[in-house]
């Protein structure tokens, strides 16, 4: 068993050496070693279910266990097996079209690993987010340092013990510390850096990474809109936009963080949201389905967005039948009730920061190119959702917003879909992986072209004169 390893800013410097030295010794690792590493990733995560289950919700001070069943172990695990299973036919080198002038030579790209990826981890999803990432960039070859959050230290501690009696630190190590800690590990020169967290601290790596020239998957957050159709049936999509608002209690970077509500519709779409919530969840105090918020400083945060919202004139609709009869017990776990926000306005906090947490704002709209137009005038969300069932104003969304992704008439579930690129765009992010994605997001499709033996790019070399004339302004106007 290798020992934890320190997390001073001098052994940041010494792990990322030992990596670089064996990447330089190994820089196309087989297939059967990246399995044999996908193997152990795959046994750390399924041979410490409990360990792992008991450390998050310890830093949570109380977490779903379904919940992270579902995003903790089974996404991971699903994640493994899927780079696992197909990584030999992903590192075969693809051969691509030769123009005719450059034939009788071939082309080709042929994958190969970029040396050392840093993952920076956030609290919310700490071991998806630590060990996704980690699986792809070993299935594409690299070495692994993984920095987790400061906010779960149980987990941290946790994941830096595992990892160092399933790994040599040479391939994968963990590297615990708080925010100095998190600084300095973004600032090293890595091969690629990937970022999980807000979108200002993601413009602060991206500038640290920038230094080193060290290119980023940054994956951030943002005000991901919910659209409500004219044409939606609430009572179906109530529950779907309920599970993804209150999954986690809203602590998820793809959660839905405002909804748009055709303006004759928002009584009706208040009332089948409280019943989908008081249906999920029939009291929130002391209830072990229901996830806490992470910190006092995160819940202090929730309830003053509700009260700058209130003191600027929103209305309150707090729901569950326990959130006001038992507000003590509910801070005492810091499972915040489910708050809904009507009279919205562009101007507060609640509309400017992302959320986070338990509380949806609702705003009217009139026309669908209200709607659409609202979520233009702000910045690129990491996702949008749409529910209802007419076809052309589903597509009229798709084709008049940009987004990280889209699930229609639910929500979250584009995010868990390992098919397809996990990423946001502009403020909610850069670059994606999860897949054949996070492998090609690991690694560099080098470029070769093999020359032929007999050729004739002899007809190119100097001294020019009227053959090369004739053949460049053939290839000009027939190439």
């Amino acid at each position: 068993m290798n020992a934890p390893l320190p997390h001073n800013a001098a052994s940041l410097a010494d792990v990322l050496e030992i990596q670089r030295a064996a990447f330089a010794a190994d820089m196309l690792p087989s297939a059967a070693s990246r399995r044999a590493r996908l193997d152990r990733l795959y046994a750390l995560v399924a041979d410490n279910e409990e360990a792992i289950l008991q450390a998050i919700s310890a830093d949570f001070g109380g977490r779903a266990r379904q919940e992270m069943v579902l995003t903790e172990l089974f996404i991971v695990l699903s994640a493994v097996r899927q780079q696992r299973r197909k990584l030999a036919r992903w590192m075969r080198p693809r051969r691509v079209a030769t123009p005719l002038h450059m034939l009788p030579g071939s082309s080709e790209l042929m994958p190969q690993p970029l040396g050392v990826v840093g993952n920076i981890v956030p609290w919310n999803y700490p071991c998806q987010l630590a060990l996704v990432p980690a699986a792809a960039a070993l299935a594409a070859g690299n070495r692994v340092m993984i920095k987790p959050s400061e906010l779960t230290p149980a987990f941290s501690r946790l994941l830096a013990q595992l990892a160092a009696r399933y790994f040599n630190p040479a391939e994968l190590a963990v590297i615990e510390g708080g925010v100095e800690e998190s600084r300095a590990f973004a600032a090293l020169p890595f091969d690629h850096l990937v970022f999980t967290g807000s979108t200002a601290v993601g413009r602060q790596v991206a500038v640290a990474a920038a230094h080193n020239l060290t290119p980023v998957t940054l994956e951030l957050g943002g005000k991901s809109p919910a659209i409500i159709d004219e044409s939606c049936d609430l009572a179906q999509c109530a529950p779907r936009l309920a599970f993804g608002k209150l999954f986690n209690a809203g602590q998820t970077c793809v959660a839905p963080d405002y909804a748009l509500v055709p303006r004759a519709r928002v009584a009706d779409f208040v009332r089948e949201i409280s019943a989908a919530a008081h249906a999920m969840y029939p009291r929130f105090a002391g209830n072990e389905q229901y996830t806490s918020i992470i910190s006092e400083r995160h819940y202090a945060r929730l309830q003053q967005l509700v009260r700058d919202a209130e003191e600027q004139g929103a209305t309150v609709v707090r729901l569950g039948a326990d959130a006001a009869a038992a507000p003590g017990a509910a801070a005492r776990e810091r499972r915040m009730a489910p708050v809904l926000l009507l009279d919205v306005t562009p101007e507060m906090a609640v509309m400017r920061e992302e959320i986070f947490g338990p509380l949806l704002p609702v705003l009217p709209y009139d026309t669908l190119q209200q709607a659409i137009a609202f979520i233009n005038e702000r910045e690129r969300p990491l996702a949008l959702y749409w529910f209802g069932r007419d076809r052309a104003n589903c597509q009229q969304v798709l084709a008049s917003t940009i987004s990280g992704g889209v699930t229609v008439n639910d929500a979250l579930w584009h995010a868990a879909q390992e098919n397809l690129p996990f990423g946001g765009v502009g403020a909610s992010g850069t670059g994606a992986y999860h897949g054949e994605h996070g492998f090609l997001a690991f690694s560099k499709q080098k470029p070769i072209y093999r020359q032929a033996r007999l050729n004739g790019f002899g007809l190119f070399r100097p001294p020019y004169g009227r053959v090369f004339d004739t053949l460049a302004e053939f290839l000009k106007r027939h190439m």
